[in-house]
């Protein structure tokens, strides 16, 4: 049992080094009260499916909610934990 957890938690990752295509699930946000909010109203809530549509260096980081494409910073997108 916890070794099922501890390989759970392996696979969360930020979404700041997800790859360019893939698709992932959002588990939390470890953010401030402010930007969690900010975030949640924009469709980032747990279990959400995330499509990363561009994570090129340098450039914009683009992701794909429920049919919205939005640019997020580095640093945010660094808050955002994925599995």
């Amino acid at each position: 049992m916890i070794q099922r957890a501890v390989a759970e938690e392996c696979q969360v990752r930020p979404l700041s080094v997800v790859k360019t295509g893939d698709k992932v699930l959002l588990v939390r946000v470890d953010a401030g009260r402010g930007l969690n909010n900010r975030l949640a109203s924009m469709g980032f809530v747990p279990e959400v499916e995330i499509s990363v549509v561009s994570n090129g260096h340098p450039g914009p980081f683009v992701v794909v909610i429920k049919d919205v494409k939005m640019a997020l910073g580095r640093g945010v997108a660094h808050k955002i934990l994925v599995k």
